[in-house]
């Protein structure tokens, strides 16, 4: 679970080398999230640099296609997107939400059944039944 009201304080140092404008507004923005708890707590710091850096050059009207490629995929990877919030299993929830009620929901996928478990016996009837 993800707090709705996002990251609380400074955003951790930039890692790489010389940031641009952009990339220092990009990485401020970014820290606020509330995906940014969990990008703490797995230590993804150069992760999120490498995305911001990524964002700032698919940005331009020049980029290259493999670029805006891979800043997509960093966006999933990170759960940005709707569906990189579903594969990391993360939900933002209001601190007013009781959390409780979903937690294993969120936190045990559900059971798939294989093909071979989801077929019906039935009773052979020969001729003249």
């Amino acid at each position: 679970m993800l707090p709705a009201e996002g990251r609380p304080g400074r955003p951790p140092w930039w890692p790489l080398t010389e940031q641009t404008t952009r990339e220092h507004a990009l990485w401020d923005e970014l820290w606020s999230r509330p995906q940014a708890v969990m990008w703490e707590q797995l230590g993804q710091v150069l992760e999120v640099a490498m995305f911001v850096r990524t964002l700032g050059e698919a940005e331009q009207p020049d980029a290259k296609g493999e670029t805006r490629k891979l800043a997509r995929q960093y966006m999933e990877s990170l759960g940005l997107t709707v569906q990189g919030m579903l594969r990391n299993r993360w939900k933002i929830v209001n601190a007013t939400d009781d959390a409780d009620e979903d937690d294993d929901e969120v936190l045990d996928p559900p059971v798939r059944r294989s093909a071979r478990d989801r077929m019906k016996v039935v009773p052979f009837r020969g001729p003249g039944a």
